[in-house]
């Protein structure tokens, strides 16, 4: 059975989170040769072609089951030396997770705040759409994930922390030229004719709405028309509608201010869009999950609806 040194690891794991061997080498504070020469051992003992030379550094397909392997070596090194009360002499151990940018900017930061600052850890956040994670979790680049998959992946535990609530919404000038009709009527072909605002290619939530609107109208579904811009940050993705660029969904929590001010006009008051949100992590044992686990539920309930 293959031995995998915890120093070959640990450098794997730091050749993909830093990008290239010479910036791991600056991490790990030894030289580029050694990096290289632990990684050969460690293709070596495996047998296998662990990683791709590129810029930025990624894992082959066998690569990512040793990643994995890397980050839960890393992280029971962790939870062990703090038992041992060895907490002076523990490297500070790093937790990669992957969320959406909505849920980064209204309540995620909040629960990473509330994590006890002796548990010694520093946060790697990745921004990815919420219908997208899951693959991150596969890869082993992430430890855990907000996502909307209910579906565990292998090796991962899930657990549903509420719903995201957003609202259809638009500027009252934008309004004014593009739904004559408002708020007698709010026709689903003049929603898909009019302006979009999405958060960037991967984002199916305006068009989502559009379609549900035809199909409780009874329409057929024709393609997507109208044009469409891309804002990929959350604040500026809800300015570039306040400023009349287009339509969009916004979440509850950051444009009721707007609409009852008059800023933001909902344009669908009986029909809301939801998405529910859940928590997925590894399955490993460990003090340092448990307890980031246990924050980002109890924040996640102050701002998600009731699943």
């Amino acid at each position: 059975m293959t031995q995998f040194s915890s120093e070959q690891l640990q450098t794997f794991a730091t050749v993909l989170s830093e990008g290239t061997l010479e910036a791991a080498a600056r991490l790990l504070h030894i030289t580029p040769s050694a990096v290289s020469q632990r990684l050969k051992a460690l293709e070596q003992s495996t047998g296998r072609v662990l990683l791709q030379r590129s810029n930025p550094a990624l894992a082959t397909e066998a690569g990512e089951v040793v990643l994995r392997l890397a980050r839960q070596v890393a992280q029971l090194e962790a939870d062990a030396g703090k038992e041992l009360g060895l907490d002076g002499d523990r490297p500070t151990l790093a937790v990669p997770i992957v969320v959406n940018a909505d849920s980064l900017a209204v309540w995620f930061l909040k629960a990473l705040a509330r994590v006890p600052g002796n548990l010694n850890v520093t946060f790697d956040l990745h921004r990815d759409d919420e219908q997208h994670s899951t693959s991150l979790l596969r890869s082993g680049t992430v430890m855990a994930a907000v996502t909307a998959t209910p579906d565990p992946v292998q090796g991962c535990r899930v657990e549903s922390l509420g719903t995201m609530r957003y609202l259809p919404v638009a500027a009252p000038h934008f309004v004014d030229r593009w739904f004559p009709d408002f708020p007698e009527r709010l026709d689903g072909a003049a929603l898909n004719t009019a302006p979009t605002v999405d958060f960037d290619r991967k984002d199916t939530y305006q068009w989502a709405f559009v379609r549900s609107r035809l199909q409780a109208e009874g329409k057929p579904l024709p393609e997507r028309k109208g044009p469409r811009h891309y804002v990929p940050a959350s604040q500026d993705f809800g300015d570039a509608i306040r400023l009349g660029l287009g339509w969009g969904l916004i979440p509850e929590v950051q444009c009721g201010p707007d609409i009852a001010d008059g800023r933001l006009i909902e344009l669908a008051p009986e029909q809301p869009f939801d998405v529910p949100l859940y928590w997925q992590r590894w399955r490993t044992a460990s003090s340092v999950l448990d307890t980031l686990s246990e924050t980002v539920r109890e924040v996640s309930a102050q701002y998600l609806r009731t699943p």
